[in-house]
């Protein structure tokens, strides 16, 4: 299996035939990959309305054919757009090529630029290439995380840390503790002032609560076995 982090909490996973991309923020983000290879995506999960985690979803889906899966708010709004979509909602599993995708709750808030209500937002439980990734999408610490942690055995989490929307790094800390996640990959840091992050904090952070931590800069891919 492959993680490629294209920047702020995009990411794109591989195995199996399988090609999940995730909040794929690239159009107007100063840290993306411009020159994103989008030939092998066969899937997009979307966390949530908002311009830094829609991205470039629905052009991707249109140029891709991709389907993008969303709270079925959002995936009307893709659909409208001209993009393949599946509506899902909280608690439910959904089928992609070669790997699935469960929605689970996050507590931020979800809407276009003009502030259209674009459901409720959501964080996902992935299964791919045998492992199982948690992506928070902008969550805070709740205790839905122990839940998650309880129901799943979460082999990788990619965790906000950036705070003032999302949870900042203590938080983080916290919630890969509940999760009982063995590797922890930061996101949606650094890309605006108001998120800027000491990542050497975070890195020494986890390392004293007993975890692995990978800090991915974008356009790098790491491979999991």
């Amino acid at each position: 299996m492959k993680i490629a982090y294209i920047g702020h909490s995009g990411f794109f996973i591989t195995a199996d035939n399988a090609g999940v991309l995730i909040d794929p923020f690239i159009a107007g983000n100063p840290l993306a990959v411009a020159n994103f290879d989008t030939s092998d995506v066969k899937d997009i999960l979307v966390t949530h309305g908002h311009f830094d985690h829609l991205g470039d979803s629905v052009k991707i889906a249109i140029d891709t054919g991709a389907t993008i899966t969303a709270v079925f708010e959002l995936a009307s709004y893709c659909k409208n757009m001209g993009a393949k979509a599946v509506g899902a909602n909280i608690g439910g599993e959904i089928k992609l090529q070669n790997a699935s995708a469960k929605m689970y709750p996050a507590f931020h808030s979800s809407a276009d630029n003009n502030g259209t209500y674009l459901g409720c937002p959501c964080s996902f439980v992935i299964k791919i290439g045998g492992k199982t990734i948690y992506h928070a999408g902008d969550n805070c610490l709740n205790q839905e995380l122990k839940t998650i942690g309880e129901m799943h055995k979460i082999d990788i989490a990619l965790l906000p840390i950036g705070g003032h929307f999302t949870m900042g790094v203590d938080d983080a800390i916290i919630a890969a503790k509940w999760l009982n996640a063995e590797t922890i990959i930061p996101m949606h840091y650094d890309t605006f002032g108001l998120i800027k992050t000491d990542i050497s904090e975070f890195e020494s952070k986890v390392a004293k609560a007993d975890k692995k931590c990978i800090v991915m800069k974008p356009g790098e891919t790491i491979n999991i076995i």
